[in-house]
Order: C-alpha cells, then sequence, then structure tokens
C-alpha cells in the first residue's frame, strides 16, 4: 500500500530530487574527501530548509492489530 501511495506521488518527489540538486547543488561527483561530502550535503539540505515553498505529500497511517510477516 506505501508504494502505491507514493507512486502516485513520484512527481513531488522528482521535484524535490530536482530543486536539490539545481538550486543547492547538492550532486557533485568529484570530493577530495568524506568530510567535503557530508558537508556538501548537510549544506543543501540546511539551503533548502530556508525554502519559502516545499513541496509535501498528504500522508496518513492507520494503526492496526496486525501482524506482519517478512
Amino acid at each position: 500500500m506505501n508504494d502505491k501511495i507514493m507512486l502516485r506521488k513520484r512527481s513531488v518527489i522528482e521535484t524535490v530530487n530536482d530543486e536539490l540538486k539545481n538550486i543547492c547543488q547538492i550532486e557533485h561527483s568529484r570530493h577530495r574527501s568524506f568530510i567535503n561530502f557530508i558537508v556538501n550535503i548537510l549544506t543543501g539540505l540546511a539551503a533548502y530548509s530556508f525554502f519559502p515553498k516545499k513541496p509535501s505529500i498528504k500522508y496518513q497511517t492507520v494503526k492496526t492489530n496486525q501482524l506482519y510477516a517478512f
């Protein structure tokens, strides 16, 4: 069920990914160290958090007493 809901909201997810890659410049293929990679990701996410309009998905979960077997 969760996959079906996320599949319907794919355009919103793709929009967020596009904003993170292009506007916040998260995608960069050659970092010289792991620390630079983490700093780049964190600064991009911090910049994204200050955007005035962010797309969102309205999603509600229903708690049941069913057991799941995986």
